[in-house]
């Protein structure tokens, strides 16, 4: 159709900029909001993805109003790369915003950049090979540059449109795993599509303009998603990037969305409805519930514990409600419950056993304390004897029960503090403590001065020193043996080391040295090294035993984290 009067044609030219006006307006004027989506990804995807073709729909003006051939086909030559780059945007915010790392993956994005290069170099280099494209000037419907579009050009074309597939592809899968209602948005991702129609019919209709029209869909999209379904489109993010089943709350507290794996734990949860619907035990609660507490179910597959995740969602700056995610935490909820009933059980048998042999094992020691006042028995003594390491013996029991109870509160413990008053308590003699290096440990203050306790004990009963230390030689001049202990923190403040210059530990009992019932002295319980471990392991740290510099033993505890 040649449109005969000039007045029809401007007309016709102008409802073309107009479109191609509106469309880039569009989408400039939703970066804004784009911008305001608390998701990185998907912010940073849908951002570009508008920058980009709104600057392509500015090509397209340029293109339909320069008025020589030549500035045409520079604006032609910018819309072709402009609109390559869109197919990148589009691709990261569909993988961001579904939940998926293809976005973050280095070797795809350098394979895209290099595929983005390629396609720039043939389109740019056009002129020489004239494979992509000709040029020539047409009359309908109304005076303009043509462009046909050759065989190169339907191929790269075939790869954008495979490429933007894969998109549409993650974006469908993801709202067929959620129970909204999915309709408008997949309208919306709809309409980024329909302008290949346009494309067709330029192909076989002088009255469409061989122009690309991709530039119009994503304005539809972004006006539609950012202004009139955003609480639709950030409700089935939330709801089926996780695996985790997931509902989605209201202001007014009713179930806005959930994904599958929430309708299959909760089969009567519906949309709309309130959450108590679903079941009384999620309704009462979810009421007080806040992030980490654990929900127990009861389902087909037996008893299942759950923690919660619960946060709050927001569009531009109004409180739309809160998402709630349920982790599957079965395996460790029983075994810390496991644990408990085990650390109670054995509370419950040292406390028996101090109970039932501390009460005839005073009056035993009277007993003993008041013979000896009338005469200075030998069996007498061996009995006293026998009858403290008895009581070492219960103390360290209801020791071992309590210590390796895991830790509830931590505060700010400072090495050498927490070796002064272990020190103090210590039945040193000759022996020595120096603090070579000071730091702070967050840590169960009482349970850490014993477990310095145990470990000075340790070396002052077990490390006699070795004759060439100063130790020896200072515990010589006192009329006994002693050993020389550094408490220190380890290089690179991953944790601390308490070391001697005694005897040392052989190297083929330094593992046997930390279980019960192992010591080398006659008068040992063998559970003062296991109380050590014990509290170790109820902080989350470990402890391994090396040979100290000066020979003698040392303990080392890392994954502690300490201030220097």
């Amino acid at each position: 159709m040649i449109l005969d009067s000039p007045t029809a044609a401007n007309a016709y030219l102008l409802g073309y900029v107009l479109l191609f006006g509106a469309a880039a307006a569009a989408c400039f004027a939703s970066v804004p909001r784009a911008r305001a989506i608390g998701h990185e990804g998907t912010r940073k995807g849908l951002v570009a993805l508008l920058l980009t073709s709104g600057c392509w729909s500015v090509a397209h003006l340029g293109f339909l109003l320069a008025p020589t051939v030549t500035l045409k086909l520079v604006f032609y030559h910018v819309g072709l790369l402009v609109g390559l780059s869109t197919v990148g945007p589009w691709l990261y915010f569909c993988s961001a915003y579904t939940g998926r790392s293809l976005h973050k993956s280095v070797p795809i994005r350098r394979a895209a950049v290099g595929v983005f290069i390629a396609i720039s170099l043939v389109k740019l280099t056009n002129p020489l090979h004239h494979r992509y494209y000709r040029a020539e000037v047409l009359l309908t419907p109304f005076p303009h540059l043509s462009i046909v579009s050759q065989e190169l050009h339907w191929l790269a074309m075939g790869l954008a449109y495979s490429l933007s597939i894969v998109g549409y592809f993650m974006l469908f899968e993801l709202f067929r795993q959620v129970g909204h209602d999915t309709t408008p948005l997949l309208g919306l991702v709809g309409l980024t599509g329909l302008p290949i129609v346009l494309d067709g019919l330029a192909i076989v209709s002088p009255t469409v303009l061989n122009i690309t029209y991709e530039p119009l869909g994503v304005a539809a999209f972004a006006v539609g998603v950012l202004f009139v379904f955003v609480e639709d489109f950030q409700t089935v993010q939330l709801t089926g990037e996780q695996d985790d089943p997931v509902i989605v709350l209201g202001d007014d507290g009713r179930v806005r969305d959930f994904n599958v794996n929430a309708g299959e734990l909760f089969p009567a949860l519906e949309a709309g409805d309130t959450v108590e619907s679903a079941g009384p035990r999620l309704g009462a609660f979810l009421d007080g519930a806040e992030n980490d507490d654990v929900l127990e179910l009861d389902t087909e597959a037996g008893r299942r514990y759950y923690r919660l995740g619960v946060r709050s969602f927001t569009t531009d700056g109004s409180r739309l409600g809160r998402s709630v995610t349920l982790t599957d935490v079965t395996e460790r909820e029983e075994y810390r419950r496991e644990l408990e009933r085990q650390n109670e059980r054995l509370e419950q048998f040292a406390g028996m056993v101090s109970h039932d042999l501390r009460n005839p094992l005073n009056v035993a020691q009277g007993r003993i304390a008041f013979l000896r006042e009338q005469g200075d028995d030998e069996h007498l003594a061996a009995t006293a004897r026998a009858l403290d390491r008895m009581e070492v013996l219960i103390e360290d029991v209801l020791a071992l029960a309590r210590q390796g109870q895991s830790i509830a509160e931590r505060e700010r413990v400072t090495l050498s503090a927490a070796a002064a008053d272990a020190w103090d308590v210590v039945d040193s003699g000759p022996s020595t403590l120096t603090v070579e290096s000071d730091g702070t440990v967050l840590a169960d203050g009482t349970r850490f001065q014993q477990l310095l306790e145990n470990l000075f004990r340790n070396a002052v009963e077990h490390g006699s020193a070795s004759p060439d230390s100063q130790a020896h030689q200072d515990a010589a001049e006192h009329g006994g043996d002693g050993v020389e202990i550094r408490l220190g923190v380890l290089d690179g403040d991953a944790g601390f080391f308490v070391a001697d210059d005694g005897i040392g530990i052989p190297v083929a009992d330094r593992e046997a040295v930390l279980e019960s019932g192992f010591s080398t002295s006659s008068d040992g319980t063998g559970l003062g090294l296991s109380i050590v471990t014990e509290i170790v392991a109820a902080h989350g740290w470990e402890i391994r035993v090396t040979s100290s510099d000066a020979g003698g033993a040392r303990f080392e505890i890392t994954g502690v984290e300490v201030e220097t």
